[in-house]
């Protein structure tokens, strides 16, 4: 007996398909684990800057370190997370 014909709520039985530009069901993330090393490093490299004064300030060009009267270090706003890291090692 189905729960339409005992006055129970109805229930359907079938998959639901993807919506459109959803991800399929089977998709993996091999990358999850780099973005998320990439956000922690990124993290860390913003509290050691906002320590000694400096803003970390991310743009499609690349990263930029802004000293505290709002310039960017080197006048440039396309380094790389090494190179901000090395920016702040040398002090």
């Amino acid at each position: 007996m189905s729960a339409t014909q005992d006055g129970g709520v109805p229930r359907r039985r079938e998959r639901l398909g993807v919506p459109v530009g959803g991800a399929s069901r089977d998709e993996n993330w091999p990358g999850a684990n780099d973005a998320k090393q990439e956000k922690l490093r990124r993290n860390e490299l913003e509290r050691r800057a906002s320590a000694r004064g400096f803003q970390l300030r991310h743009s499609e060009y690349g990263y930029a370190l802004l000293d505290p009267q709002r310039r960017p270090v080197d006048d440039r706003n396309d380094m790389t997370l090494q190179e901000v890291e090395s920016c702040l090692a040398r002090g």
